[in-house]
């Protein structure tokens, strides 16, 4: 008789609220009768699932920049989702939980090297919090193409997770096994798992699935996975955003918890997650991916870059993305200009970036790391703020400015304000002034109900940096390992 195991992943993310200066979010309007949708969520998810300790029986993952923001609020519930997957990988050698690509960049619109650091970024930061290397990692938005899964591999990861979707049509295309997809270059192949597209969809948009746990199990799961006995072991997943659990939908953190601890054990269902079931089940079967899609648009990626059916009349995102895309390109060709003189391998400096971020390292160190040469202190600051405005450029391309229908919100303009911050930490450290043609690429973004246009609001955030920078200056001091 065949195992019959179930996973559910939650996808824990929300978009950056802070401001992009001070680093503090402000008073939200909606979010009552807390001050910001951060910590709203915060009580009505994150805190509750830590409490039940669902986060060590799921498959999960966080996004580094809503987990670095968890531990600062409340390090209560961090330190309780870490110790729970660490549960899991001091009892069996591999955790519950994903690494995530850092900033939520969707990476196939992202050039080779943004892929890399963004990848290697949120390996760095899954390692600093979790103490040991992830064995996953989550694709935002699961967006995928080859050379993302190439460098995944690259980077020792093993798996990911995508909708049903998003592979080609293959006659032996089953819901309860991974499979492999065969890599360029002679590399490893990547695992892959698929998750169930009705159970996924049932658990997150069907309220009377999910209001009685054992009536979910006999009446929409066993139904789909079948209760006659199987020679074969299989594994079914389930995939939601991990919001669902008691933020979108009152009370499923409870749901949760008590399918995880009763109703699944009453009918012999095993809990397990990818990392564990690849202990025991290898792959068999080879599939291709779709390029260019997404398990939160059925039109792939162009939600990200265009006007698609989901969101009707967003003209701006077009403009918005062509213009980030010059203003990354000469802030790129400025630093690879400016660090040639010290260093032949500038983008492996950006990578280990993250470790000043981390406070793992100081920047001085770092550099000494990376170029042979005596550097006088205002040389450090300088290299230090073209760092900062590497990591300003990598949060441009946050895959929240484009999810939504409007620009007149906080997500596409927070990005405008990071590519301000970025081009004026530029001028500072090199005198190249990037700011008229910046205005000139973001003249056609417009709102169309409001009428709010990009130029105005890079003009806006670039002179709030200057003016703050003059008032903060521990902000752009790299010594303090202080980067927004």
């Amino acid at each position: 008789m065949g195992l019959r195991a179930v996973c559910i992943h939650g996808h824990f993310y929300q978009p950056p609220r802070e401001d992009p200066l001070s680093g503090t979010i402000p008073d939200e309007i909606g979010a009552e009768p807390f001050p910001n949708w951060n910590i709203r969520i915060l009580h009505e998810c994150y805190q509750p699932n830590a409490n039940l300790k669902n986060f060590k029986k799921v498959s999960f993952n966080i996004g580094p920049t809503l987990l670095k923001w968890i531990e600062s609020y409340d390090p209560t519930t961090y330190h309780a989702i870490i110790e729970q997957e660490n549960e899991n990988f001091h009892a069996f050698g591999v955790g519950n939980g994903m690494a995530q690509a850092y900033h939520h960049v969707i990476l196939p619109l992202a050039n080779q090297r943004d892929k890399i650091t963004q990848i290697k970024w949120g390996i760095a930061d899954f390692e600093h919090r979790f103490g040991h290397q992830p064995q996953g990692m989550w694709l935002p938005e699961t967006a995928v193409d080859l050379e993302t899964l190439a460098i995944l591999s690259d980077n020792h990861i093993k798996f990911t997770m995508l909708a049903p979707w998003q592979v080609e049509n293959h006659p032996d295309l089953s819901k309860n096994e991974p499979f492999y997809v065969e890599l360029p270059g002679h590399r490893d192949p990547m695992i892959v798992f698929l998750y169930n597209q009705n159970l996924s969809t049932s658990i997150s948009f069907y309220s009377e699935a999910t209001r009685n746990a054992e009536n979910f199990v006999q009446n929409w799961l066993e139904p789909e996975i079948g209760t006659s006995p199987n020679k074969d072991d299989h594994i079914t997943l389930i995939a939601s955003d991990g919001e669902l659990y008691g933020h979108h939908k009152p009370f499923r953190d409870k749901f949760l918890s008590h399918m995880l601890n009763g109703a699944l054990h009453q009918r012999n269902i095993e809990i397990t997650y990818p990392g564990r079931w690849l202990l025991t089940h290898q792959p068999s079967k080879f599939i291709q991916v779709s390029e260019y899609t997404s398990w939160s648009c059925h039109h792939g990626i162009i939600r990200w870059m265009g006007e698609c059916d989901c969101t009707p009349g967003a003209v701006w995102k077009a403009p918005l993305r062509w213009g980030l895309e010059r203003i990354a390109e000469d802030l790129d060709q400025i630093y690879r200009g400016y660090l040639g003189t010290y260093t032949q391998h500038p983008w492996e400096l950006r990578n280990d970036y993250i470790h000043v971020l981390l406070q793992e390292v100081s920047l001085e160190n770092l550099l000494k790391q990376h170029i042979n040469q005596t550097m006088t202190a205002r040389e450090i600051e300088r290299i230090g703020m073209l760092l900062a405005a590497q990591y300003e450029r990598q949060r441009i391309f946050t895959s929240c400015g484009w999810f939504f229908e409007y620009f007149h919100r906080i997500e596409p303009q927070n990005n405008i304000a990071y590519a301000a911050q970025a081009i004026w930490l530029t001028n500072q450290a090199t005198g190249n002034d990037l700011k008229q043609k910046a205005v000139a690429l973001l003249k056609k973004v417009k709102d169309q109900r409001t009428g709010l246009r990009g130029d105005t609001v890079f003009t806006e955030r670039y002179q709030r940096t200057q003016d703050y920078s003059e008032d903060n200056l521990r902000y752009f001091n790299p010594s303090s390992n202080f980067v927004t």
